[in-house]
């Protein structure tokens, strides 16, 4: 039986806050705490207008942010950020953790709001070997949107999956709809509804035990349902 875990990973496995704010301090210097929140928001926004590649997303909703908080920003603007993408920062917790989750015998995919190029930077610097990955110019949208989960059970059609991420607007939610049990990595003490996931974590350092008492569960609710059907 194949056993997945998809993995969201810019916030999750890569710092994509601090990949983003050296990026601003490079043509806004000292700017970068002003200019994150509005960032964050202008990202989503242009996100949502229609589908462009990820690195053109990343200049134009630094220029509106730019324009929103009236800062100048300096000559490259619009390339520093997806120039500058595959090298941000893994997190320390992420080989050892996903190290151990593969020795369990789990399978590793990350389905990411990316360009494929952008990615294979990103996937060399991994400490672990990533199975399979689902990009949002593979399906021609981002999360929250359902395309990538759909476009991955479609292409691996897992029998167990759980799903890894620190955002809850852009994996959480949409995993929820979906009926996909989830972890949310709460790594920023966001205040969202932690109802609707599996399991919330600080970081990635209990993940291994997490997944291990979370299937085991699955397997006890699945063993119940089968016991029902036979009655």
């Amino acid at each position: 039986m194949e056993r997945w875990l998809s993995f969201d990973c810019y916030g999750t496995l890569v710092d994509w806050r601090t990949g983003i704010a050296q990026g601003i301090e490079a043509v806004a210097a000292g700017q970068s705490a002003r200019l994150l929140p509005v960032y964050y928001r202008q990202e989503a926004e242009v996100q949502a207008e229609g589908f462009r590649p990820y690195r053109e997303v990343l200049g134009e909703a630094l220029r509106r942010a730019a324009v929103e908080a009236a800062i100048t920003l300096g000559p490259g603007a619009d390339l520093i950020l997806p120039d500058g993408l595959p090298r941000w920062p893994v997190f320390a917790d992420v080989g050892p953790a996903l190290s151990r989750l593969r020795e369990s015998g789990w399978k590793l995919a990350v389905l990411s709001n990316i360009d494929p190029d952008l990615f294979a930077g990103t996937r060399q610097r991994l400490p672990v070997r990533i199975d399979a990955v689902v990009t949002a110019l593979d399906v021609g949208s981002y999360k929250p949107a359902h395309g990538h989960f759909l476009t991955f059970a479609h292409s691996y059609q897992p029998q167990v999956q759980l799903h890894v991420a620190q955002s809850w607007f852009h994996d959480i939610v949409p995993a929820h709809e979906l009926g996909i049990p989830a972890i949310w990595i709460n790594r920023l003490g966001e205040r969202d509804d932690p109802s609707i996931a599996a399991a919330v974590l600080p970081d990635l350092e209990t993940l291994p035990e997490t997944v291990s008492r979370l299937e085991a569960e699955g397997q006890h609710h699945r063993a119940q349902h089968q016991e029902r059907a036979r009655q």
